[in-house]
C-alpha cells in the first residue's frame, strides 16, 4: 500500500520540471488524439476528451508516476467494428464496461503476469514500436501532401531539440521547437500543415453523460468482446510501458495499482463521452526526456490539454505539423534499442529470433497484442527446447542381472517425456525394475501418463517395478493423476 508520504512526495518533488514537460505532452497529445479519433472512425473531440480524462484519473489512481495515459491507435482500432456496426454510444458503453474489467484485473492482482514477459520480447516490443512511431510521421511529409518548407521546419525542429539542451535545459527543447516553429510559421506565412488542419477542436468542456443504450443481455453480448480486447491490450501495453520507464527512471511501481487506475480512467472516461485509451510509449518517452517524473506531469498534461482545445483553440490549430513532426522522430530514434542490433551477433540465436519476431509481427499487423504474444510464445518454445535438452536417464543393471536401475534426471514434462520413454528397452525386460526420479521432477500430465506407461508395460512384461526418490511435488501431482496403481490402469490408459 503506497504511504501518504510517497504518495505526496510523487505530486510535488518535481513540480518545475513536471509542469513543463507536461506542457510538451499536452501539445503532443493534440494531433495524435485527433488522428485516433479519426482511426476508430468518431468525432475528434471523442478522443480529445479521452486524453484528458484518462490523463487526470491515472495520474490521481495510477501505480506508476510520469507515465503518460491517453486515447491511444492500440485501443482505437479495436473499436472499428463496433462504432461502424453500432455507433458511438455501443463505443462508450463498452469503454465503461473495459474499465470495470480492467480494475477487476487489478483486484485480483494480475500484473504478475508480466514476469512471464521475457527481455527479447520487451526489446522487440520497443523498437517495433520506435519504427511505428516514425512511420506515422510519413504521412506528414509526403512530397503530394505538404510544401518544400516542410522538410526545412523539420529539420530546423530537430536541431533545437537536439541543440538547444547544450545551451540550457531549464527549458525542455521540445517546447521550445514548438514555439519557435510556431512563431516563425505565423510570421512568415508559410503554406504549412497545421494542427487545425487535422480535424476540429471541441469548444465545450465535458459533461456528464450515461450511454443510451438498452440495459440488456443482447447489449452485453455485443460490448463484450470489445471491451475484453480493449482491456487486455489496454493493460498490456500500459504494463510494458510501466516496466520501460520503472527501468528508465531506475524505480519500481505496482502493476496492480496501475491495472485499477487504468481502469478507473477508462470507466470515467465513457462517461464523458470518450473512447478508451492506455498508456502511451511515445508520449511517456517524450516525458520522461523532458524531466517529468510525476503525478504532476501527467494531470497537467491533461488539463493543459483541455484548455488549449476549449479556451484556446485557434491558437493551439496554427502549431505547424513539422514541430510535432519533429518532437515524434526524436522520440522514434530514442526509443528505439540501438544496442539490440550490436547485440544480435553476441546474444543467442533464440533470443534475437525472439526478439525480430517480436518486431515483425507488431509492425506487420499494428497490433502491439499480436506482437507480443509472438514474442512470448516463441519464448516459451525455446524454453521448453532447452530445458529439455537437459534431460536424460541412464539405466544400470545389477550384478546378478536380476535388477534393472533407470536413473533419470532434469525436467519431466510433455516436452522430454518422448526422450523419457525411448530411453526404455520393453524388450529385455528382467525380473525387477527400478525408476530412480531422485533428480528429476515431474510437472504436468503428459509426463504422469508417461510414468503410467512406462511402469504398465514393464508390468505387462512380467517385471516388478518400483519408483523410488520422488518428491513432494512430483509425490502430490503423481498421486493424484497416476492411473498404473489403479484398478484397470492399462484400460483407463489407453482410454486417454
Amino acid at each position: 500500500m503506497l504511504s501518504w508520504t510517497l504518495y505526496k512526495q510523487q505530486w510535488l518533488g518535481n513540480v518545475r520540471r513536471d509542469l513543463l514537460s507536461g506542457l510538451v505532452v499536452a501539445l503532443a497529445l493534440i494531433p495524435e488524439a485527433i488522428a485516433f479519433s479519426i482511426i476508430a472512425g468518431v468525432d475528434p473531440k471523442v478522443g480529445l476528451y479521452a486524453s484528458f480524462s484518462i490523463a487526470v484519473v491515472t495520474a490521481i489512481a495510477g501505480g506508476r508516476p510520469g507515465m503518460i495515459s491517453a486515447a491511444t491507435a492500440a485501443t482505437a482500432v479495436l473499436m472499428v467494428t463496433l462504432v461502424r456496426d453500432h455507433g458511438l454510444q455501443y463505443l462508450l458503453a463498452a469503454t465503461v464496461l473495459a474499465g470495470l474489467l480492467q480494475i477487476g484485473m487489478g483486484l485480483l492482482r494480475l500484473g504478475f503476469v508480466m514476469r512471464y514477459v521475457s527481455k527479447s520480447v520487451m526489446t522487440g516490443f520497443v523498437n517495433a514500436l520506435a519504427i511505428l512511431i516514425f512511420l506515422a510521421q510519413l504521412p506528414e511529409l509526403d512530397p503530394a501532401r505538404v510544401a518544400p518548407v516542410t522538410y526545412a521546419l523539420t529539420a530546423a525542429g530537430l536541431a533545437i531539440i537536439y541543440l538547444f539542451p547544450r545551451l540550457t535545459r531549464a527549458v525542455p527543447s521540445p517546447l521550445v521547437a514548438i514555439v519557435v516553429l510556431t512563431a516563425l510559421a505565423m510570421a512568415f506565412g508559410w503554406d504549412v500543415r497545421t494542427v487545425g488542419d487535422m480535424g476540429a477542436l471541441p469548444d465545450t468542456l465535458p459533461v456528464f453523460l450515461i450511454p443510451q443504450v438498452p440495459l440488456n443481455f443482447q447489449t452485453l453480448a455485443i460490448i463484450f468482446p470489445y471491451a475484453m480486447a480493449v482491456a487486455v491490450v489496454g493493460l498490456l501495453e500500459s504494463l510494458m510501458t510501466q516496466n520501460l520507464v520503472d527501468e528508465l527512471t531506475d524505480t519500481r511501481t505496482s502493476r496492480n495499482q496501475e491495472c485499477i487506475g487504468q481502469g478507473l480512467a477508462n470507466t470515467a472516461t465513457g462517461f464523458i463521452g470518450g473512447m478508451a485509451g492506455c498508456a502511451m510509449i511515445g508520449q511517456s518517452m517524450i516525458n520522461v526526456k523532458s524531466g517529468g517524473r510525476g503525478r504532476l506531469s501527467c494531470c497537467f498534461a491533461g488539463v493543459m490539454l483541455l484548455i488549449f482545445c476549449v479556451f484556446l483553440g485557434p491558437w493551439v490549430a496554427r502549431i505547424p505539423m513539422p514541430a510535432l513532426v519533429a518532437i515524434m522522430i526524436m522520440v522514434s530514434v530514442s526509443t528505439f534499442s540501438w544496442a539490440s542490433l550490436r547485440s544480435l551477433r553476441t546474444h543467442p540465436r533464440s533470443s534475437s529470433v525472439v526478439m525480430l519476431a517480436t518486431v515483425v509481427a507488431v509492425v506487420w499487423t499494428h497490433n502491439l497484442a499480436i506482437g507480443v504474444l509472438t514474442g512470448v510464445l516463441l519464448s516459451g518454445i525455446f524454453f521448453a527446447a532447452k530445458i529439455a535438452q537437459l534431460f536424460r536417464v541412464t539405466s544400470k543393471r545389477s550384478p546378478d542381472g536380476g535388477t534393472l536401475t533407470y536413473r533419470v534426471e532434469g525436467q519431466l514434462f510433455y516436452g522430454s517425456v518422448e526422450d523419457f520413454m525411448t530411453a526404455f528397452d520393453f524388450r529385455d525386460v528382467p525380473a525387477r525394475v527400478v525408476i530412480d526420479v531422485s533428480d528429476a521432477h515431474i510437472w504436468d500430465i503428459s509426463s504422469v501418463q508417461a510414468l503410467d506407461m512406462a511402469v504398465m508395460k514393464f508390468r505387462r512384461a512380467g517385471a516388478q517395478v518400483t519408483i523410488i526418490g520422488m518428491n513432494a511435488a512430483s509425490e502430490t501431482i503423481v498421486d493424484r493423476l497416476a492411473l498404473h496403481d489403479k484398478p484397470g490402469a492399462m484400460d483407463k490408459l489407453l482410454a486417454h
